[in-house]
């Protein structure tokens, strides 16, 4: 590797490079900041190229380089030592790789998301600066990659935030081949409580419906709490789940959580050739490649309103996962749509976590059995805020569940959680969770009226989960500025197919909601002009 840009780069205007950083303890934003720009500077890049900021993550919370990120308007990307430790480097450090755990943290974490070195690692002035810079570019997927649409294409340009992911990518080509998580570009493995642990904020982040658990369900679990001596018993709960959707029980599993469903789908069944339809929760990618698979992706775009066309997943995909509606891009898609995706010998894997939100559950699958290979999940975790309690279950063929269910661990379902699904079931749960939506429905559509009013902001319209998806400019600044005035939105860069542009918001009251609107209007106001951008 060399400083030499080889082959063509990517069409102007494609955010195509990645920054590693690497900083002393107390590094200033102004001194990261102005290497970064004297190193774009002296090779000729343009800024406005720049994708995001990466570092270790033991540096992730230096403010020097979470305020040269800023100033980028890009967001801060970080790995783990690690990972980073895998990535071959023209530069290595013996004091860095003692001190950090990577012989340079500039260029492996330039390089562990990227195609080919731009600049090399570059310190400040004087060769003793409290920090490094390196910079690496992205190139265009190849051909016979999935792309945008999920067809197999030529190679073509492609712009930032649809940036097409390979099976080939998943391990790129500057290092050995990978199992780690973070090695697959977006942090797969970055949720949005993230966003508000520890700190006193005003909760846009989290998909969680507020002011839950309800008084009567809280009492449930607590009264199962006499039974803690006895190991679980399922029973009851899953005749209870197979009773509200009207399925024989052998077709439910309980699971503690759709997370765990998605481990169990990775590990138990096969899948040569498995495809994740994103934008969408990150979680079943994460979970197939660290059960050993490679994964292809389909990229929807969102010029189309991040709609599927079921022709983009490719034929040989044998396992196919997507949501409905989808995590962040809140797309309600057909059943009639997703039902073009199944056939014999696929695994087609509905995600229905945030259906119970949706009005009558329109296009749900989850009591359909005519569909070959057909897997649905869903969680109680989200309307009936059981994220601590774990709690969700899958709804597939006999055959299907009994492969799971063998994977899954001795009494992997707590008392209280069993509890509480048995209660979540009722039928006075069923009318609270269907008010609930109603209510959540009103409440969507007060916020997206509030954002119709910001030209710098772009939504998602198709709006129909308890959260909405919006664009805009220098997202990483604006939602600083927000914690700042005391709300947490959950960032978008971390999902495929979206880029440092894109902001998720929960939905909530319309008191809070209003709050946020004019913290908003506050956040983007106060953006400074940028010049040469």
């Amino acid at each position: 590797m060399t400083g030499a840009s080889v082959g063509p780069g990517p069409e102007s205007g494609a955010r195509s490079l990645v920054v590693g950083v690497g900083a002393r303890r107390g590094a200033s934003g102004d001194a990261v900041f102005a290497l970064i720009e004297a190193v774009l500077s002296g090779a000729g890049l343009d800024p406005a190229d720049v994708a995001e900021v990466a570092t270790v993550d033991a540096k992730g919370d230096e403010p020097g380089i979470v305020g040269a990120a800023a100033r980028l308007g890009v967001p801060v990307r970080t790995h783990p030592a690690g990972a980073l430790a895998a990535v071959r480097v023209p530069h290595p450090s013996g004091a860095v790789d003692a001190a950090v755990g990577t012989p340079s943290v500039a260029e492996a974490a330039a390089l562990i998301d990227a195609d080919e070195l731009v600049v090399p690692k570059t310190r400040a002035p004087g060769g003793k600066g409290a920090a490094t810079c390196a910079v690496a570019r992205r190139f265009p997927a190849p051909a016979g990659t999935f792309g945008v649409s999920g067809r197999k294409t030529s190679t073509s340009p492609v712009t930032a935030g649809s940036r097409p992911f390979t099976m080939a990518a998943m391990n790129p080509p500057t290092h050995p081949p990978m199992r780690d998580i973070e090695s697959a570009g977006p942090d797969l493995r970055h949720h949005g409580d993230a966003e508000v642990r520890g700190e006193n904020l005003t909760d846009l982040a989290v998909n969680v419906r507020t002011h839950t658990p309800p008084p009567w369900l809280r009492e449930r679990i607590a009264a199962s709490l006499t039974s803690l001596a006895a190991y679980p018993d399922g029973s009851s709960a899953g005749a209870a789940v197979a009773g509200r959707h009207g399925l024989p029980v052998e077709r439910v599993l309980l699971t503690a959580g759709a997370a765990e469903a998605f481990v169990l789908i990775a590990r138990a069944l096969p899948a040569r050739r498995p495809v994740v339809v994103h934008p969408q929760f990150t979680e079943p990618e994460a979970a197939l490649r660290a059960a050993g698979h490679e994964v292809g992706r389909v990229l929807l775009r969102a010029e189309d309103g991040f709609r599927l066309d079921p022709a983009a997943v490719p034929e040989e995909a044998d396992l196919v996962v997507v949501g409905n509606p989808t995590n962040p891009t809140s797309v309600l898609h057909p059943a009639a749509l997703l039902e073009k995706l199944a056939r014999p010998g696929r695994t087609l894997v509905v995600d229905e976590a945030f259906m119970d939100v949706v009005p009558g559950e329109r296009e749900a699958l989850c009591d359909r059995t005519d569909i070959p290979g057909l897997v649905v999940l869903r969680s109680l975790t989200k309307t009936w805020g059981l994220a601590g309690l774990r709690i969700g279950y899958v709804l597939a063929e006999p055959e299907t569940v009994a492969r799971l269910a063998e994977a899954q661990p001795l009494w992997p379902v707590s008392t209280p959680a069993l509890a509480a699904a048995e209660a979540c079931m009722e039928p006075r749960a069923l009318v609270e969770a269907a008010e609930a939506a109603d209510r959540i429905t009103v409440d969507r559509a007060h916020l997206l009226a509030g954002l119709a009013e910001f030209s710098e902001v772009e939504v998602v319209e198709a709006a129909r989960g308890p959260f909405v998806l919006v664009r805009l400019e220098r997202a990483a600044e604006v939602r600083e500025r927000l914690r700042l005035l005391g709300f947490a939105a959950r960032r978008g860069d971390t999902f495929p197919g979206l880029g440092p542009r894109w902001l998720r918001l929960a939905v909530r009251d319309r008191a809070t909601t209003n709050r946020f609107l004019q913290a908003l209007d506050q956040a983007v106001q106060a953006l400074p002009a940028r010049s040469g951008r």
